[in-house]
């Protein structure tokens, strides 16, 4: 069975999809982009603040679900420039402790609403 976990602390899904499906003990996070909720617009600022706005929303969907980002257990970060990866680390390194979720990070020809970060997550509730 799967349920829907929606949060008004993230931004809506810009298609056909939910913030989250929670199956099980499992929560499949579907990519954040650096949406600000509360006004609708994309982070215009440095890696660094859209990577945060990512992992706020990121955070938002979780606490929603009754978690907390210790249990996320793995990531995908989608970057617009992989020129960014070291700067973006810095940031996912605020949110994030030992032992760190299993991560993988790719450079794409291009992200939803041109956004810079995209980041999705597994958790284990």
């Amino acid at each position: 069975m799967k349920v829907q976990i929606k949060t008004d602390k993230a931004p809506n899904a810009v298609g056909p999809y939910s913030q989250a499906i929670k199956s099980g003990n499992t929560l499949y996070i579907s990519g954040q982009l650096p949406i600000n909720p509360e006004t609708g617009k994309m982070c215009e600022g440095s890696i660094e603040d859209c990577t945060r706005q990512s992992l706020n929303n990121l955070k938002a969907v979780v606490e929603e679900a009754g978690g907390t980002l210790d249990q996320v257990v793995k990531t995908t970060v989608f970057l617009a420039d992989l020129k960014d990866f070291v700067r973006a680390n810095i940031v996912y390194a605020e949110f994030f402790s030992e032992p760190f979720p299993a991560r993988s990070a790719f450079e794409v020809a291009k992200l939803p609403l041109d956004g810079c970060i995209e980041i999705e997550a597994i958790v284990n509730l």
